[in-house]
């Protein structure tokens, strides 16, 4: 029962972190990032970054479907940013450890990303 509650006000903290389009500071907890979780509803899904790495990398969502990255690295290292491929899709701009950025999807396709400051890190998002 009690790791239920852990998980429970995990995932409670990696909803209500991820509705804001981005944050200036960090959230109230990295909770978030202990708990593997990639899909917080039916339309709003979770990337973390740990380790220089987007996770998942490849993520398929519904059109319309909001996605939520969250900077899971430890406190003082490099910041990262989830940038579209293409220029004026979405960008975050720098996200510290603990910060996040969201974006809603409203057009289908597949919709490559990297980071600015660290190009090797590369992701995916696939509306359908």
């Amino acid at each position: 029962m009690r790791g239920a509650v852990v998980v429970l006000a995990a995932l409670t903290i990696a909803c209500a972190a991820c509705f804001s389009d981005r944050t200036a500071g960090p959230v109230t907890s990295l909770a978030a990032c202990r708990v593997p979780v990639t899909v917080i509803d039916s339309m709003h899904y979770l990337v973390a970054i740990r380790d220089f790495l987007y996770s998942p990398d490849s993520l398929a969502v519904p059109q319309g479907a909001t996605v939520s990255w969250l900077n899971c690295e430890d406190a003082g290292t490099e910041p990262h940013t989830a940038t579209s491929d293409t220029a004026g899709v979405f960008d975050s701009s720098l996200l510290v450890s603990g910060g996040h950025y969201s974006h809603r999807f409203t057009g289908t396709g597949a919709f490559p990303y990297f980071c600015t400051e660290h190009t090797y890190m590369t992701g995916k998002i696939v509306v359908q």
